[in-house]
């Protein structure tokens, strides 16, 4: 076996999983890096609003905690 570089090694470590269960994760932990602002993950993940928005729906609905918008924020 040949040593990978971080990003490999990170690919390597999703092989196997359901898309549906990488994207969740993707999505959550791109909102809590951008502190629940739902345009800006949005952007970042190259998804439209609508699309986040229909999927944070889901996953409140799942029991999956979501990360709040912004105070303020209509987002």
């Amino acid at each position: 076996m040949h040593d990978l570089d971080p990003e490999h090694a990170a690919v390597e470590q999703l092989v196997g999983l359901p898309v549906a269960d990488v994207e969740r994760d993707l999505i959550l932990a791109t909102l809590r890096e951008t502190g629940g602002n739902r345009t800006h993950a949005a952007n970042l993940l190259g998804i439209a609003i609508r699309t986040l928005r229909n999927k944070i729906n889901s996953y409140g609905a799942e029991g999956y905690e979501v990360p709040e918008p912004p105070q303020g924020s209509v987002s």
